[in-house]
């Protein structure tokens, strides 16, 4: 069982992985906090970048001597594979770490099997350790090893009345300065940032990441099937981060840079690219979080792909009546097919309010 102090040394190793979101991928975030024999903190370290050390070795390294008979404490079950880096079994072993305890098992066949190897040098190993908190800030990367595609969280901002723009088409601004900048922070925390060409046609957004220091721009992805919304000078196609244009495996894009461009299937059914597709391209680049930022159509396909995973809406304090609606035709034609939601975080964010939900699972025989 775990002590106090262990309980306390893991719920700190989840503050540092955090530090990690939007930096890392095609690697989880991971963080991990070393105490010596007598039970005191002698490191911390976690996984700041794909390619750099992980979390263990920058522990390690910090606690020196400090580890040999202590006890690790680890977000994710140490990894068992040479990467660009080596494995943190084994480093582990070497510190000579007496006792190893992780939160979350690795689900990367890859890298799985750290606690065995661990075990079979006489260290002693526990997991599960606060398992559902450690899940949660590694949710991005769970589900893109555990369903083979990025995890895909649609943001939206309406009005109370759940309308994205005015009857004349205006928007700006419907939301506070304080929820246009809380989507920055989204933007951080993402490896890709997708629109489509309808959002690309009203508002040529930049789409770069403003405000948040130390950010890594995620990259750009314009969903343009007829490849007629992204032009040259569009403010996407700035080069102060990459850029994807999706278009259709027919479509003439030659106004467009050549390395920009994925060509893609189009969707078997209605208009558009097969999202599909799409989320396996982008997951092959190594992109494990997507913030699907616009508009109705877009979102509506991704719903009716089943590829929405969690949903956080910005409410503003204002009606209009008229105008489009946040989502368009997701295939849900009565009101039993309806995707329900759990919501998971309301918070004021200014004069707004930030809701975050998640799909409630089907049960089975529905």
């Amino acid at each position: 069982m775990a002590t106090a102090a262990e309980r306390t040394a893991m719920r700190r190793a989840i503050t540092l992985a955090a530090r990690g979101i939007g930096a890392t991928s095609p690697n989880p975030v991971v963080g991990c906090v070393i105490l010596d024999a007598a039970g005191e903190q002698a490191g911390e370290g976690f996984h700041q970048r794909a390619g750099g050390p992980h979390a263990e070795v920058h522990a390690l390294r910090a606690a020196g001597e400090r580890a040999r008979g202590g006890t690790a404490l680890v977000t994710l079950e140490p990894c068992n594979h040479t990467g660009r880096t080596g494995p943190c079994a084994q480093a582990l072993v070497e510190a000579g770490v007496s006792r190893v305890v992780y939160a979350v098992s690795d689900p990367n066949p890859q890298a799985t099997g750290g606690a065995d190897t661990l075990r079979a040098a006489g260290v002693q190993v526990e997991q599960g350790l606060l398992a559902d908190e450690a899940e949660t800030g590694n949710t991005a990367w769970l589900t893109s090893v555990r369903l083979g595609r990025p995890y895909v969280l649609w943001k939206y901002a309406a009005t109370l009345d759940g309308r994205i723009a005015a009857a004349d088409a205006t928007s700006r601004w419907i939301t506070s300065p304080e929820a246009r900048a809380d989507v920055h922070r989204l933007r951080a925390e993402a490896d890709a940032v997708v629109v489509g060409s309808g959002t690309a046609r009203a508002d040529d957004p930049q789409l770069g990441v403003r405000g948040v220091e130390g950010a890594v721009q995620p990259l750009r992805v314009v969903v343009d099937t007829g490849a007629t919304a992204v032009r040259p000078g569009a403010r996407v196609l700035d080069g102060s981060a990459p850029t994807l244009i999706a278009v259709a495996d027919d479509a003439e894009a030659g106004h467009l840079p050549e390395d920009a461009v994925l060509r893609l299937p189009r969707a078997a059914a209605g208009p558009g690219l097969d999202i599909g597709a799409l989320l396996a391209a982008l997951h092959t680049r190594g992109v494990r979080s997507v913030l699907l930022e616009g508009g109705p159509t877009l979102a509506g396909a991704f719903v009716a792909a089943g590829a929405v995973d969690t949903v956080v809406g910005y409410l503003a304090p204002v009606l209009l009546g008229a105008g489009p609606a946040a989502l368009a035709d997701a295939g849900i034609s009565t009101i039993s097919q309806a995707l329900r939601l759990d919501v998971t975080e309301t918070v004021r964010i200014g004069p707004d309010l930030r809701i975050t939900a998640v799909p409630v699972p089907a049960r089975k025989g529905n």
